[in-house]
């Protein structure tokens, strides 16, 4: 397969990237900079530089054509404002949307975050509010496409831990923790699964394999 990762140089797309390059994948990643390039290389993905911010839609399609799979897990990152969370966790995912509409390529896997569902409670920082509504509205957008066989994918708290393989993936599972490499490996699985289209899962560290709890999920949507 062919896979087109925005937001290509995050921690979760390096550690997706080496996973897919691994057993035989083609991988390229979306990076706004060029001096980002030669870490993408070292995972065995191809870096392609285009930035998600300002680009236009037939630009973005261009790079994602013959591409059997699109996943965005872009963001604007510890330290941006407000509007950044805007431009890049809504509007970037939106317009990558947009292009992989355009480029034919139906299988879209789009990394969010857990609470993504819900109006921040009173007294949330504003920046993090802020973030949450962007995935919120990205979510939203992503899901109103007939033209993408989606899957949302809400992980829990990010941890650079090392993966255990374990983890639970429900419709809801309940706040706590995962770690970046099982993410990462749960990404992969979900390309592989089909039937998790149509799906909003949450992750978190869990008792149960990838590969199982993947089935389990896709078992559900199909009975």
């Amino acid at each position: 397969m062919r896979i087109v990762i925005a937001g290509g140089h995050g921690q979760i797309a390096l550690r997706l990237e080496r996973l897919l390059a691994a057993r035989g994948d083609e991988a390229a990643g979306l990076i706004r900079r060029p001096e980002q390039a030669d870490d993408l290389r070292a995972t065995g993905a191809e870096p392609v530089v285009c930035d998600l911010e300002s680009a236009a839609v037939d630009e973005v399609a261009r790079h994602l054509e013959g591409a059997d799979a699109a996943v965005f897990a872009a963001g604007a990152g510890p330290g941006s404002g407000e509007t950044r969370k805007d431009t890049v966790d809504r509007g970037a995912a939106v317009l990558f949307a947009d292009a992989a509409e355009a480029a034919g390529v139906r299988r879209f896997v789009v990394v969010s975050s857990m609470g993504a569902d819900r109006e921040p409670p009173p007294g949330t920082d504003p920046v993090f509010a802020a973030y949450l509504r962007a995935k919120t509205a990205a979510d939203d957008a992503v899901r109103a496409r007939a033209g993408l066989d989606w899957t949302i994918l809400r992980p829990g708290r990010l941890m650079n831990d090392a993966g255990t393989g374990l983890v639970n993936l429900a419709e809801r599972t309940g706040r706590s923790e995962v770690a970046r490499d099982d993410v990462a490996a749960v990404l992969v699985a979900l390309l592989d699964e089909p039937r998790t289209a149509g799906l909003t899962l949450e992750l978190v560290g869990g008792g149960t394999p990838v590969l199982e709890a993947v089935e389990a999920v896709a078992g559900t949507a199909t009975a």
